[in-house]
């Protein structure tokens, strides 16, 4: 049967992250995506205009519905927008025999708040525990730890700050820093740190959603974390290199880049 991956997170109407990133990476990796949506946002290129959390019971019915009847051999959480949708969904989560991806939205690629600073401390005592890998950028360490990572050699003390809260793995992604794109791995006794080069393409809305949801791809099929990792790894580099405009702003990775034809 084919891998069932769910996805817990909002609806990004301009396609580019989101539900709608999250469903295209899982059928480029081979696996059946299947979703909860959490919020609606008004979202394009050039940012979000508005966003709409959905009730906690809708949130909880579209959950049960989904590994119920189908069951689920991953879930990868997004966009959980207030403390009162952060609660619901660790413990639905605690409740579902499967490994958990949690990436801990914060902010949106243009800098627009999708997580209310209420919810932040719901984040960190409910969801992350929950967590078999939690996926924050440089930005969400910042938010959720105190923890401000300037360098490389500061990726090791924010690793250790989110493991305090309890995922058993934590990938620090290392994006925004120069140089190589560079993420660190760790479940607090083993590193694996994953290097890629960068490359020179402004284009790269929804590289969170899509790594996070090529990570929980990798784990329902099988793979152990850190193949899971890696492998995903390796699909956004190549997302992000074939990334394209659209629109008047930042364009999205492209996560079909492996079915275009060559040139």
């Amino acid at each position: 049967m084919i891998p069932r991956v769910l996805t817990v997170a909002g609806s990004d109407s301009g396609g580019g992250a989101g539900v709608q990133a999250d469903l295209k990476t899982m059928l480029a990796l081979g696996v059946h995506g299947m979703s909860v949506i959490t919020a609606v946002t008004a979202q394009n290129s050039l940012g979000v205009q508005g966003a709409w959390e959905l009730p906690v019971e809708a949130v909880r019915a579209q959950y049960r519905s989904v590994v119920d009847d189908i069951g689920v051999q991953a879930v990868k959480t997004g966009m959980l927008a207030s403390a009162e949708l952060v609660e619901a969904v660790a413990e639905l989560i605690s409740g579902t025999d499967a490994p958990a991806v949690v990436d801990p939205v914060g902010v949106s690629k243009h800098g627009d708040p999708l997580l209310a600073a209420s919810a932040l401390d719901s984040v960190r005592g409910r969801l992350l525990p929950v967590a078999t890998v939690a996926t924050p950028n440089l930005d969400e360490v910042t938010q959720l730890t105190g923890v401000r990572v300037e360098s490389e050699g500061d990726l090791r003390r924010a690793a250790a700050a989110v493991l305090e809260y309890g995922p058993r793995w934590v990938l620090i992604k290392g994006g925004h820093l120069p140089g190589d794109a560079v993420d660190l791995l760790t479940d607090g006794s083993r590193e694996h740190w994953l290097r890629a080069p960068r490359h020179d393409n402004r284009h790269t809305h929804g590289t969170g959603c899509t790594l996070a949801s090529a990570v929980a791809s990798g784990l329902a099929k099988g793979l152990t974390v850190p193949e899971a990792v890696t492998r995903a790894k390796e699909y956004v580099t190549g997302a992000i290199a074939a990334g394209f405009a659209l629109g008047a702003g930042i364009g999205p990775v492209d996560h079909g880049w492996r079915f275009r034809s060559p040139k």
